[in-house]
């Protein structure tokens, strides 16, 4: 499928481009927000045939859609829902989900990052490592892990607050560092 786009570690956007308009990043959303109207079983097998030929290709679908778009669906508000989805289940745009950092690895209790409301937004200040989708052309959006807060438990320990934070990738201050240089998956967009 996308082998010179592994020997070269290049992104594969017409294979993805062909995949949005199979409707292939919709499968398990309704069609409301532009989807398919399937479901996780559908995913799966599209997942497993793709994954037999170009293993890059799956993951970029899985992370697009598990990591991606399924944060926006499951928990961001009509509002979001209706902006970011109809780009995100057609391939116009591509999502990730920012939670391994440096020092935590996938560890959401580890999570360093942090974040505080200024003036009604957001201003988050951290890390994030080895997020799929990240750096792409089409890239319009991560969802950032942070420490919003603490609250001290009924055992006297404190426990951090983390939240999930859209973050469009204009963001002032958001950079996608440069690509991974991976032993596997060369096609795979994975940045810091």
């Amino acid at each position: 499928m996308s082998t010179k786009h592994d020997e070269e570690h290049s992104f594969p956007y017409e294979v993805v481009k062909q995949m949005g308009e199979m409707g292939l990043f919709g499968l398990p959303f309704p069609e409301e927000f532009g989807g398919m109207g399937g479901d996780y079983f559908a995913l799966a097998l599209a997942l497993e045939q793709l994954g037999r030929v170009d293993q890059s290709v799956a993951i970029t679908l899985e992370a697009g859609v598990s990591l991606g778009a399924m944060p926006v669906y499951r928990f961001g508000t009509q509002e979001q829902k209706e902006h970011w989805l109809p780009q995100l289940t057609s391939a116009e745009a591509l999502a990730g989900f920012g939670l391994t950092e440096p020092e935590a690895g996938s560890d959401a209790g580890g999570t360093k990052t942090n974040a505080h409301l200024e003036d009604g937004r957001w201003v988050i200040n951290g890390n994030k490592e080895f997020i799929t989708n990240s750096g792409t052309d089409i890239t319009r959006l991560v969802t950032v892990t942070a420490v919003t807060g603490q609250h001290e438990r009924k055992d006297g320990s404190i426990k951090k607050e983390i939240s999930t934070i859209l973050v469009p990738t204009d963001t002032p201050g958001f950079t996608a560092e440069k690509a991974y240089n991976k032993v596997g998956w060369n096609a795979s967009d994975t940045h810091r």
